[in-house]
């Protein structure tokens, strides 16, 4: 019998307008930095462009740092959520 699957999401899909407060795991964490949250979704200087670039703080140090928000999507870089 023949059981369909679902296909893989290697990719996780984001909205860039919902990911301002969303939590964020570093796969890899350096200086104790593992979870993070988006401070800020940066907005373009054209208006009506997409949005391209998010503002991330690290909740241990308070380091923030700003990212295309397309690279959350890679995870093996970034866990959404806190794990």
């Amino acid at each position: 019998m023949f059981v369909p699957t679902q296909p893989k999401r290697d990719a996780l899909r984001l909205n860039p307008k919902k990911l301002l407060r969303s939590k964020w795991t570093a796969t890899n964490p350096q200086n104790k930095e593992k979870h993070f949250i988006v401070t800020r979704v940066v907005e373009p200087d054209v208006p009506d462009a997409q949005i391209e670039m998010v503002e991330l703080e690290a909740t241990y140090s308070k380091r923030s740092f700003t990212l295309p928000w397309r690279d959350l999507r890679d995870q093996t870089q970034w866990l959404q959520g806190w794990k």
